[in-house]
């Protein structure tokens, strides 16, 4: 049987710290693999910091029913329950 080596894992640190954080090793390893994962992401305004419509458009991308009659607090909380 072969020996699996960590050998085109580009960024070790950052698989090795996505393992200890669950993922499993493929998911972790194309993470550490992909161009300028260490430096994407980045935080997402509030909720509260957005307009209506803003969450609105949130609420009908991940499809939450009734959301038309619904108030930005209303709206939140279903984005949150989700």
């Amino acid at each position: 049987m072969p020996e699996r080596r960590m050998n085109s894992i580009k960024n070790k640190a950052q698989y090795e710290k996505l393992r200890k954080a669950g993922m499993s090793k493929g998911k972790a390893a194309r993470i550490a693999n992909s161009k300028g994962a260490s430096r994407r992401g980045g935080r997402s305004p509030s909720y509260e910091d957005m307009t209506k419509d803003e969450v609105y458009q949130r609420a009908r991308k991940i499809g939450i029913d009734g959301r038309s009659s619904m108030t930005k607090g209303e709206l939140i909380r279903a984005i949150r329950d989700r």
